[in-house]
């Protein structure tokens, strides 16, 4: 992680590691981890549904803006080598991602953030 001179967030690359038993296809194990973290980081970067008076205030995408490309580090996913049946993948890459990055913009800045999303809660990104 770094940031600008104006203090904005910007994510270098994100390390993952899984084990899921035997891995019987690699590339679909690596996918589906690097899905999984870029959807985790969208969510506590910026993303939020949000309510008034019961009605979603979000249309569409100018009101809802997901994660781009441009926002999306480099994911590096290790298989760890195992003997164990295989157990499938799903989607492991989402629940550490979020307290991971507060984790890192804590260690970084000081800054303990923990409200979501981040953009929202005094965290900028580049």
């Amino acid at each position: 992680m770094s940031s600008d001179a104006d203090g904005a967030i910007r994510i270098e690359r994100v390390v993952a590691a899984v084990d899921c038993g035997i891995a019987i296809n690699p590339d679909v194990i690596r996918a589906q981890v690097e899905g999984g973290v870029t959807f985790a980081l969208g969510a506590v970067m910026r993303d939020a549904i949000t309510l008034d008076g019961g009605v979603v205030n979000q249309s569409n995408f100018p009101d809802y803006e997901p994660i781009r490309m441009s926002d999306t580090p480099p994911v590096e996913v290790h298989i760890v080598a195992s003997a164990e049946a295989p157990t499938g993948i799903g989607e492991p890459g989402v629940p550490p991602a979020g307290p991971a990055l507060a984790l890192a913009i804590e260690n970084a800045t000081g800054t303990l953030v923990t409200r979501l999303p981040l953009s929202e809660n005094g965290v900028s990104f580049a």
